[in-house]
């Protein structure tokens, strides 16, 4: 019966982070550099808030939208944190992860026919959703650009058609951010066109030498903001995203959210409060530590001759597969884990602009990252 399947559906791929992990994360002495969670543990008062959940029996539906004692948090930690203003009541739904405010944004945004503007290379999370609700994904190619985004690189993209422009800053995969200036050349852009900015927020406790800033500061009307607690509070399993717009879109963005899911867990929900109000400065050592662990890897792929670029956010780099290497990002990426082993990501898995290069995550040890960039090298002298 397959061939009455959703011809959509059929046509969409697993992402290929999955993919490239499930053929070599298992191999046995294998240095992974491609986690993309922190490797830091849930703080102890949020896995304490939890537990209690569970022994006052806080485990039965929440309003749809979330628990209001939630909700209130998370407008205060963004007011706080970036200087944007939601009504609890009706501008925020909290979510399964923030992959699931992506998708529910999207369905509500999208029409057969429309195209979606976002850069190349990109976390493949948004092209699938896009393809399901029969639109057209058009990737702006950012690697001549410092993968940076910009009004400017993204203005020839735009036609009668698009709907959306995908803002996932900082980046996964390439961990570089936006300037202020640069958010605001684009919120004019997007006002200009009357186009729905995407703003994926959820590493924007995870930046380093200047402040995360919301495209929201500048377009509050016309953004629809995805975060969540996976990132900045090492809550990957506890899945928690938030979302915030106005209410004139929050109110149908809730329909498909209530149709799919009817709610997030109330358990994590509860542990949710602690984490933005206890918690709301949980991230800073998590960041510090990153931060350490990015300088060290950037002065490592420098000596090894690695071209890439010093990311501002995230945990993650890009970088450039040798010239000297004869062959796709995916077989150099095999090679490396078969014969060395030690797992990076492909390029080719951030969309076709991601070919030739690697994604690597320095989400893990100092004693990792030196010992899997020390096996790199031994690949580099054989080229």
């Amino acid at each position: 019966m397959e061939h009455r399947l959703n011809t959509r559906v059929k046509s969409i791929e697993i992402s290929g982070i999955r993919k490239f992990y499930n053929l070599v994360g298992t191999q046995e002495g294998m240095i992974s550099l491609t986690i993309g969670q922190p490797d830091f543990y849930t703080p102890d008062h949020v896995k304490e808030a939890g537990i209690r959940a569970i022994e006052q029996n806080a485990t039965v539906y929440t309003p749809n939208s979330g628990l209001s004692e939630l909700k209130e948090a998370a407008v205060r930690f963004y007011k706080e944190k970036y200087g944007v203003s939601y009504s609890a009541d009706t501008e925020v739904i909290v979510t399964v992860g923030a992959s699931q405010a992506i998708d529910i944004a999207l369905r509500a945004a999208l029409e057969p026919g429309d195209e979606v503007i976002l850069p190349g290379p990109v976390y493949p999370g948004y092209e699938p959703i896009i393809h399901l609700c029969g639109a057209k994904p058009v990737m702006v190619n950012v690697t001549d650009n410092d993968f940076r985004m910009t009004a400017d690189k993204i203005e020839p993209y735009i036609s009668k058609k698009t709907k959306v422009i995908v803002l996932p800053y900082p980046s996964n995969p390439t961990g570089v951010s936006l300037t202020e200036q640069e958010l605001q050349d684009i919120a004019a852009l997007a006002k200009r066109y009357e186009l729905f900015v995407l703003a994926d927020e959820i590493y924007s406790e995870i930046v380093y030498e200047r402040p995360h800033v919301s495209i929201a500061s500048f377009l509050p009307e016309q953004t629809i903001v995805v975060n969540g607690l996976s990132k900045s509070h090492a809550m990957t399993g506890w899945r928690i995203g938030l979302l915030f717009a106005p209410q004139s879109i929050t109110q149908h963005i809730l329909k498909v959210h209530q149709y799919n899911v009817s709610c997030a867990s109330s358990v994590s929900q509860k542990a949710a409060v602690a984490a933005l109000t206890d918690g709301m400065n949980d991230a800073l050592p998590m960041r510090s530590e990153y931060q350490k662990r990015r300088d060290f890897t950037f002065e490592k792929l420098q000596e090894l001759g690695l071209e890439t670029v010093k990311p501002d956010g995230a945990f993650y780099f890009f970088v450039k597969v040798p010239t000297a290497y004869i062959g796709s990002s995916f077989d150099f990426c095999l090679t490396l884990a078969q014969k060395y082993k030690v797992a990076v990501v492909p390029g080719s898995a951030f969309s076709d602009a991601g070919e030739g290069w690697f994604r690597l995550s320095y989400a893990c040890s100092v004693e990792e990252i030196e010992e899997g960039l020390r096996r790199i090298e031994q690949f580099l002298r054989t080229l």
